[in-house]
């Protein structure tokens, strides 16, 4: 069973889902995406955790008020709203992407709602040792939205992506209808991505926090060496925390969610311990 509830945080009303009556797990998805992009991983790990997902501001079936000012710290705000509107005060977070910087937010600002946190190959390319060749490359997808349309600037950023098409096979329809309905690629080019990747974790306040972390990348990622994979081991290696090995790719919660789910579920039960 799904249930479904809305909150009304900061002048938006987030639609969120709950799976499951075990621990609560919240989990933050990246660009474009909704509370669908988890239902196939949502639906094995509810055997087990109380599932928290949700469309983040701006996304599917919550709201987009004018003038839209997109801030990372908003959006950490925004996850502990609706993990208080379920009724917990702290939960297990998983993040992947930018739904990963998001969290990284959380475990700096709101360390008192995260029991422990997986970040999944989040995009934080300041990180990287060729961080300006990134920077300009999101600039240049930015600039694209505006000179030769949205659906020319996302198939740039998809590009760079390197995305197996059986993980587009494999995509929700529900998700996808919404999804194109709601122009959420359109909101993410030009509002939620610059920010996005433009974003430094407080790296030495996090570890102050105390908050249990693992970061975590797919194994495809590695070894094609794709930048949000590349900032996985750097950033375990500056919060001093352990990093895992997922299957497959960037979206392989998509095409192989049995496999994928039973690495997070390992996971998680790695840290709570």
């Amino acid at each position: 069973m799904v249930k479904s509830g809305r909150v009304k945080t900061e002048g938006d009303e987030l639609y969120y889902e709950i799976r499951g009556e075990g621990e609560p797990l919240l989990m933050i998805y990246g660009g474009s995406g909704d509370a669908g992009f988890f239902s196939y991983v949502a639906d094995i790990l509810a055997d087990e955790y109380q599932v928290i997902t949700y469309d983040r501001r701006g996304n599917s079936r919550s709201t987009r008020n004018d003038p839209i000012n997109f801030e990372v710290s908003q959006q950490a705000r925004d996850a502990v709203a609706v993990l208080k509107a379920v009724g917990h005060q702290s939960a297990y977070v998983f993040g992947s992407s930018g739904g990963a910087i998001f969290a990284l937010e959380m475990a700096t600002r709101h360390p008192q709602s995260v029991k422990a946190m997986v970040i999944h190959e989040p995009p934080v390319i300041r990180v990287l040792p060729d961080a300006e060749k990134w920077q300009r490359f999101f600039a240049n997808v930015y600039r694209t939205s505006f000179r030769f349309g949205v659906q020319m600037a996302s198939f740039r950023f998809n590009l760079s992506l390197s995305i197996p098409f059986s993980a587009f096979k494999s995509v929700p329809k529900d998700f996808q209808k919404r999804a194109t309905e709601a122009n959420n690629e359109s909101f993410f080019i030009r509002h939620d991505m610059i920010p996005s990747v433009s974003y430094m974790p407080d790296i030495e306040r996090i570890k102050q926090n105390g908050v249990k972390m693992i970061a975590a990348a797919g194994k495809m990622t590695l070894e094609k060496k794709k930048y949000y994979g590349r900032t996985v081991p750097i950033l375990a290696e500056m919060l001093n925390c352990e990093m895992v090995t997922f299957p497959g790719h960037h979206l392989s919660f998509f095409d192989m969610p049995q496999e994928w789910a039973a690495e997070l579920r390992d996971v998680l039960h790695r840290v709570s311990t």
